[in-house]
């Protein structure tokens, strides 16, 4: 695995808010991961878009009972209970309803870790997300959180033991061995 670089986001104040870490556009890369993901550590998931004016934050309802990939997109599969697509690669179906301008808009744009900061700098919210070619959010994924609980209430004490699936993704896939940094947050309680 290459190491991935980080970036930090910084407020008007100049205060860090968010550690970012880009990720490889490519189809073979997305697939990878997000079936990863979401075949073996979708307890605890949450999922959905972010934008202006909505907050989609889903659970999985179960492990998915099939996740393929046809004409670049990626289809998650829970029978009754629903499925989505992502376009993750070239979309020969747009070629034919736009052209090359829409495989650039459908297909990814940005995918990138992150980790949010609480006002003294340390990590209390971990994930993922991924805009497509017009930057518009296509999917967040945020990862099971110590400050928060299963039921989505919020913690007395912190869980550490909920950033197993962050652990499994900073070594995995960003490069970093060492999680200290990711216990230092009082969360949103302190």
């Amino acid at each position: 695995m290459t190491k991935l670089t980080m970036e930090t986001t910084v407020n008007a104040e100049g205060r860090a808010t968010e550690h970012r870490w880009p990720a490889p556009l490519d189809q073979d890369w997305l697939q990878d991961f997000l079936t990863d993901i979401f075949d073996n550590h979708w307890q605890g998931l949450s999922f959905g878009p972010i934008v202006e004016g909505a907050a989609y934050e889903l659970r999985p309802p179960s492990k998915p009972q099939r996740i393929s990939l046809h004409d670049g997109y990626l289809t998650v599969f829970y029978g009754l209970q629903g499925h989505f697509h992502l376009c993750i690669g070239r979309n020969e179906g747009a070629v034919k309803q736009g052209g090359e301008a829409l495989v650039a808009h459908r297909r990814p744009g940005k995918a990138e870790f992150f980790r949010s900061l609480d006002p003294d700098g340390h990590p209390r919210s971990w994930g993922f997300r991924m805009d497509n070619g017009k930057g518009e959010q296509m999917l967040s994924l945020f990862f099971p959180n110590p400050f928060i609980t299963a039921d989505d209430q919020l913690a007395d004490q912190p869980d550490w033991e909920r950033l197993a699936t962050w652990d499994h993704v900073r070594r995995t896939y960003i490069g970093i061995e060492d999680g200290a940094a990711d216990r230092t947050s009082k969360g949103y309680r302190g």
